[in-house]
């Protein structure tokens, strides 16, 4: 400014003067105008502020003196003066002079006040250099500033908003870490009074605050961050309305263009809540309407703010605002897959900050451990783990619970997360007992469920379970002592599967290590091509024990070429898998070959990668000799009571069962680690044990381990043999089992001792005693099964004499009539346990011989023939209980199950006793059923029975419980995958095909269910159906995949059949009536299920000559056997009534509970009386049908009980002459509910019960088909003469029972099988036939005391003979024409006898 032109010059800097014109300087102090030099200036105006400073406010005439100076400090020479010392010191100057002259400004015009304030406010931005010479004063200006508030003044102003707002930024700006507290304070002070004391804050205002707020300014300026906060809390209850009107308009009238904010909101929520949640009391409900926006991005913006808002330590706001968090909660639910997966990482910082919110989100996160989305399924496993492993008290059972279902899920980064999580809880809680017992208790069962996982299909699950193992459950690193001790109680504390599934991976991991073994043996063999051709069959069994296979060959391949190229490295694995490899070798072996293979230049190594898991695989990492020997140590402790069993949870009976069974174990992979004096001195003392289970595993680790014994410790050999002796002669049956075959493992003089057992058992058999009877006939059949040469001749008579003639042939004692068909095994008599171990002698002395010389083997063929046709009891004098005559059952047909395991005794078996052995699978006991399917599974799966036993399989289709369906489709799954995968591993298996190809079990099968004796009728529609779902049952197994075009060749066999004759009965026509008929039905199930059978067969299938004949030169059979109406209800099928399994495995409230009928007066119009007996003037009333009938048929099997359900259609039945019912087809009031009624066929609910009832008449029911019991053949031709009636009036045979299936029919058929026959033949009926014959001389013996074993034996009789024989025998009870069938069974037998006797 030129302040010459001015017309005053001496007022020129200023407006106003005193009255004389002249401006008053303090004194000393020259007039400062434009004319002197800056730093004269400067000097002046220190002396003028000095002045001013140490004027008050009291000094009226001083302030009347220097209001001209005043004024003079505000003119424009000052403001834009451009030295800025110049520019701080007028500031001061201004700032003494509001302080002065307050409550009111010496300067009235608003455009100057303005001014001034702007001018102060561009000075404070002197205070950010606190190093500066001048900060003292900046500091005086901000002090004096805030003390007075002076910037109040401006409240008067219309446009003080600017001087606020540039007030306030410079502040936020300047603020740095090098100021003190008093700074902050005078600033805060200055900010909060403009806040406080004025009308509001507008949207700029604010913004310059909040802005300070927002993540990007905040890691700038830490101190400004810290500054808004303050200034926030200090003034909540002014600037709580001014925000929340911020946020409205933002959130929800969607006006972004308010403030340059918006765009920040929810950081800006975030970071306000967290300063105080006061700021927000208006905005939360603001948030509940955005959560439930349309727009998937804005609710995921949401949903993170209220995640960190709801989850922060301090924050109370889910009790706070309840809706608000149950609307939070819903996101669990939401659509959008990024909405999910953010509420779920939610939820870790939640159940760690807040746990009493965690039952909240339970439910959430069960339905969330369920989400379809992986990533959704894996965080919930991380966030729950993660939760937990802070501490396990945030998380409750249910919690862990679903992590424990994820080890299931069917994506491996899932199982991987959950199974890794559940280890490192374990090792946190139980193995390092970081949170007490009640924590390492709430997580004990993590142990057992790790290792169940190892029954899962996939190689990744089983490593990682090996690898869990190994640095988890029992850490390979720790000390031999206590690494040895955590295995002893882990095993002693594992469930019973858990334990098999840890041998198994024991087994599995030797088994690998044996296939190394045998790949370092080829290595040192010359090179041929039958070398390469082993070697590279040993690489991919390799490799399928490892991660992918498909890739593990190529890699597999390469580790194979480096050991033929290094020697070094072939002598350390050689090393590593060597038996007497110590723990610590192997650490070094493992990490040598790692060192050897590993490429610097090439950070991720996958061929290293591979062959490590192959290293850790085999490595012994936890067993050796010194490991054997602390196991030892620990049994004995627990032997002696000195060990810590007790504090471990584990009773010291159990420790000591549990650590023998482990060294058991132990003993088969590491043999070698058990020879030393100490540990058999050890094992020595378990045999002379009180515990059974002790000294047989004792036996089995000698068994196992002792084969340097008599070279090496002769002391212990001394010792060991009398008690083995006494164990084979007098020890338990296992115990004499294990005994005999220590003896024979590991003694050269093993025939001397074998005798010494066998002579003094042989004579003292005596089945008056049959409780002395069991280990004797243990022993001996083992004996005779291992030395066969030595012994197999003097057994003969033991079989011949006592055996079968004095022991099988006898029924001594009188079994409990109780109507089970299964007990306990210590309530089965022991005579019955006699019998049933001198039938598995009768198979080992045969499997011993292994020849058919003296036809002993077809001797005993028919001998278990004769006993499962008589249902067990073998001499049908009834005095056996039925739960007896199950185990014989049971007995009889495992034992021609393992006759045929050998090749010399499957070649004479015959069809029939083949199709007598598969019914078996039929049994009307559960328990038969369930365990001759696991014994046919186990010998199918090791390739021991011939293909053709796979077909039996097919006639679990009829089974009634689920469970036993369900089982046998695995292992027909199963079976199938093993045999397809030999075949691909094994190229000389091509020649073998008949005996291995999956797919030739069909011919087999057809033939099977030809002879199905439930099989009668071949136009019986019913009775196709059940045909057609056997059929299915297996072709839904074969043909899940056309591999080489199967379809075709199933195809192709069953026409090949139709070309052929049944070999069993090849001049029989209504026999190969039934067999083209089950063609014809399987060709229209393979032609129905598959589009590509139609395709040429890549090769003509060879059929069994066993079953079928050669087909003859110009035959051709082209008659389709089926009608097309048939083939329709086949495939379509209309729903037909059967029976619904109601309670196949649980407990009944009452045992013995007798059938019942269930209706209600709306379903029945006219029912009798339940407890009534019909008479002569009940004889022809009818009834009304009532529209459904429901019965319930209560199984009594002790352990499986079954109920059923019928329920049947309406029909109109009129009475007929000898009506039989079948009990699939009665309805409700055709059934006699009265207690005396006897069932002929137990109903598939009530299969296992026996009810002894009277007879009861009900003339109401209709004729219809009976079905034989399954156990037998259908009858001959000529028998069938005998006892002719029609077929819908047959009566039952009297042979084994069959489990019924709820059969489907047309809805015309009811559901049921009850008798009815006519009034006036109910005491007839009533009263059992008596026999004419005893049964027991007459089968069983001839007339000079031989054997039916002996009498079968003798060359002079035909099989057609003894056929007729057990055909007439087993023949039926109950019939109208018994005299004729009686007459006969004399004919037959007299004819057999005087045969005998020549």
């Amino acid at each position: 400014m030129d302040f010459t032109a001015q017309p005053k010059p001496a007022t020129a800097l200023c407006g106003v003067v005193s009255a004389d014109g002249k401006i008053a300087y303090p004194p000393g102090v020259k007039e400062i105008t434009d004319k002197i030099t800056t730093d004269e200036m400067i000097k002046r105006l220190k002396m003028v502020v000095k002045t001013f400073m140490d004027m008050d406010q009291d000094s009226e005439d001083e302030k009347q003196q220097y209001l001209p100076l005043a004024l003079h400090l505000a003119s424009e020479f000052f403001l834009r003066n451009p030295n800025k010392d110049v520019r701080l010191l007028v500031a001061c100057c201004l700032a003494d002079i509001f302080r002065i002259y307050a409550p009111e400004a010496p300067y009235t015009s608003h455009d100057k006040l303005k001014d001034i304030f702007l001018f102060i406010t561009r000075q404070l931005k002197g205070l950010e250099d606190t190093k500066s010479p001048q900060f003292n004063r900046y500091f005086y200006l901000l002090e004096n500033l805030a003390w007075v508030k002076s910037y109040n003044i401006c409240f008067e102003l219309e446009d003080c908003n600017e001087i606020f707002i540039q007030l306030f930024r410079t502040l936020f700006s300047v603020i740095n870490n090098s100021h003190n507290k008093k700074v902050q304070m005078h600033m805060l002070d200055l900010m909060s009074s403009i806040i406080m004391e004025g009308d509001g804050v507008t949207q700029e205002l604010l913004d310059s605050i909040l802005i300070n707020l927002i993540p990007a300014h905040k890691n700038l300026n830490k101190q400004s961050f810290d500054l808004a906060k303050v200034l926030l809390k200090r003034t909540v209850q002014t600037i709580e309305a001014c925000i929340a009107n911020f946020f409205n308009q933002v959130l929800v009238l969607g006006r972004s263009s308010v403030s340059d904010l918006s765009e920040h909101v929810f950081d800006l929520i975030q970071e306000l809540f967290a300063i105080d949640p006061h700021l927000l009391l208006s905005v939360m409900p603001q948030l509940e309407f955005k959560l439930k926006s349309n727009d998937g991005e804005e609710r995921l913006a949401v949903v993170r703010l209220l995640a960190k808002l709801f989850g922060s330590k301090d924050s109370d706001l889910a009790t706070q605002n309840r809706p608000l968090w149950q609307c939070f909660l819903g996101r669990f639910n939401d659509i959008h897959v990024p909405v999910r997966l953010e509420s779920v990482k939610f939820a870790s910082h939640c159940l760690m900050n807040h746990p009493d919110l965690a039952k909240d989100l339970t439910e959430y996160l069960k339905v969330r451990s369920h989400d379809p989305e992986e990533a959704i399924r894996h965080d919930v496993i991380v966030t729950i783990i993660t939760a937990a492993k802070r501490d396990l008290a945030l998380v409750n059972d249910q919690l862990l619970g679903f992590v424990r279902e994820r080890t299931l899920d069917k994506r491996w980064r899932v199982r991987k997360e959950a199974m890794m999580g559940l280890a490192q809880l374990y090792k946190k809680y139980c193995l390092h007992g970081e949170a007490g017992k009640e924590a390492a208790e709430k997580v004990s069962w993590i142990k057992d469920k790790l290792l169940h996982i190892y029954y899962q299909n996939s190689i990744d699950d089983k490593l990682l379970v090996e690898k869990i193992f190994a640095q988890y459950l029992v850490p390979h690193n720790l000390e031999t002592e206590e690494r040895m001790k955590c295995l002893y109680y882990l095993y002693a504390s594992l469930d019973p599967n858990a334990v098999k599934a840890l041998n198994e991976m024991w087994k599995c991991q030797n088994m690998l290590r044996s296939h190394v073994r045998e790949l370092l043996d080829l290595h040192k063999q010359p090179t041929s091509e039958a070398n390469c051709s082993a070697m590279f069959g040993k690489l991919m069994t390799i490799a399928k024990n490892l991660p992918d296979p498909g890739k593990a060959q190529d890699f597999v391949k390469k580790f194979n070429q480096v050991l033929g190229d290094d020697e070094k490295l072939r002598s350390q694995l050689e090393l590593l898998i060597s038996p007497t490899c110590s723990c610590k070798q192997a650490d070094v072996c493992v990490r040598e070959i790692a060192r050897k293979l590993a490429n610097p230049k090439q950070p991720t190594n996958p061929f290293l990668e591979m062959v490590k898991f192959l290293l850790e695989r085999i490595a012994p990492v936890h067993i050796d000799s010194e490991a054997i020997s602390a196991l030892v140590k620990l049994m004995n402790k627990s032997i002696e009571g000195t060990a810590d069993d007790e504090e471990e949870g584990v009773s010291p009976d159990t420790a000591i069962r549990s650590g023998l069974e482990l060294l058991k174990v132990l003993s088969f992979t590491h043999p070698t680690s058990f020879h030393s004096a100490e540990t058999y001195e050890s094992l020595l003392q378990c045999l002379r044990m009180e515990d059974d289970k002790v000294a047989e595993a004792a036996i089995q680790i000698f068994r196992n381990t002792g084969h340097k014994i008599e070279t090496d410790l002769p002391q212990i050999r001394s010792t060991l043999i009398p008690i083995l002796h006494q164990k084979a002669k007098r020890g338990t049956p296992h115990q004499a089992k294990q005994a005999v075959h220590c003896i024979h493992a590991i003694f050269t003089n093993k025939e001397v001792q074998l005798a010494q057992i066998f002579e003094p058992l042989s004579r003292s058999l005596n089945a008056d005693v049959p409780e002395q009877l069991i280990t004797p006939l243990v022993s001996l059949g083992h004996i005779s099964m291992l030395a066969p040469d030595q012994f197999a001749s003097p057994m003969k008579s033991v079989v011949a004499n006592f055996i079968v003639k004095d022991l099988l042939m006898n029924d001594r004692s009188t079994g409990e009539k109780n109507g089970k068909l299964w007990s306990p095994d210590e309530e089965v008599s022991p005579e019955v346990l006699a019998k049933v171990q001198a039938i598995k002698l009768l198979v080992r002395w045969l499997l011993g011989m292994k020849n058919n010389q003296s036809k002993s083997a077809n001797s005993t063929l028919r001998l278990l023939s004769a006993m499962l046709v008589s249902e067990g009891d073998l001499t049908e004098q009834k005095r056996i209980s039925k739960s007896d005559m199950s185990r014989l059952r049971l007995a009889a047909g495992s034992a021609i199950m393992k006759l045929a395991q050998e090749p010399c005794y499957h070649e004479i078996i015959t069809p029939e006793q083949f199709q007598l052995c598969a019914l078996v699978i039929n049994d009307e006991c559960y328990q038969v059923r369930q365990i001759f399917a696991q014994k046919l599974h186990k010998a199918l799966v090791k390739l021991l029975l011939p293909l053709e036993y796979m077909a039996i399989f097919a006639l679990c289709a009829k089974d009634p419980v689920k469970e036993r369906r369900a089982h046998a489709r695995q292992c027909l799954l199963k079976n199938i995958s093993i045999r397809r995968e030999y075949i691909k591993q094994n190229p000389m298996a091509t020649e073998k095909l008949l005996s291995l190809l999956p797919e030739y079990v069909v011919p087999y099968m057809i033939h099977l269910l030809a002879h199905d004796p439930d099989f009668t009728r071949s136009q019986d529609v019913d009775q196709l159906r059940d045909i057609k779902e056997c059929l299915w049952f297996m072709l839904e197994v074969l043909m899940t995949k056309n591999e080489n075009n199967s379809h075709a060749f199933m195809k192709k066999m069953a026409e090949n059949i139709k070309l052929t004759k049944d070999a069993q009965s090849p001049d029989e026509s209504k026999t190969n009536e039934k067999l083209y008929t089950v063609c014809d039905v399987a060709l229209c199930v393979i032609n129905s299920k598959s589009a590509l059978c139609n395709a040429d067969s890549p090769k003509d299938p060879v059929l069994p000559m066993k079953f079928f004949t050669q087909p003859e030169k110009d035959f051709c059979n082209d008659k389709s056997y089926i009608s097309e109406e048939t083939r329709v209800l086949l495939l379509t099928g209309k729903p037909k009534p059967a029976g619904v399994l109601g309670a196949v495995n649980k407990p009944l409230s009452a045992t013995g509970r007798k059938p019942y009928v269930r209706s209600t007066g709306a379903e029945t119009g006219s029912n009798l009386n339940v407890n009534s007996e019909l008479n002569p003037s009940t004889g022809n009333r009818s009834r009304e049908q009532s529209s459904e009938a429901a019965e319930t048929g209560v199984s009594e099997n002790e352990e499986n009980p079954v109920r059923i359900i019928s329920v049947t259609p309406v029909k109109n039945i009129d009475p007929v002459k000898n009506k039989e019912i079948n009990s699939d087809q009665a309805t409700q009031g055709n059934i006699s509910s009265d207690r005396g009624k006897k069932r002929t066929v137990t109903a598939a609910g009530a299969e296992n019960i026996q009810q002894k009832t009277d007879e009861k008449v009900d003339e109401s029911g209709p004729p219809a088909p009976s079905k034989p019991r399954r156990g037998r053949r259908p009858k001959s031709e000529s028998q069938g003469n005998a006892t002719k009636n029609d077929d819908i009036n047959k009566p039952l045979s009297k042979g084994r029972k069959r489990a019924l299936v709820g059969q489907e029919s047309p809805g015309g058929l009811e559901a049921g099988n009850a008798k009815a026959p006519k009034l006036q033949d109910i005491a007839k009926k009533a009263a059992p036939a008596e026999r004419q014959i005893d049964l027991q001389r007459s089968q069983v013996l001839g007339s000079d005391g031989d054997s039916l074993w002996d009498i079968e034996s003798s060359p002079g009789n035909s099989s057609s003979d003894l056929d007729r024989l057990k055909v007439c025998e087993s023949s039926q009870e109950d019939t109208e024409d018994s005299e004729l069938v009686k007459g006969s069974i004399l004919k037959v037998k007299r004819k057999l006898i005087c045969k005998g006797r020549k």
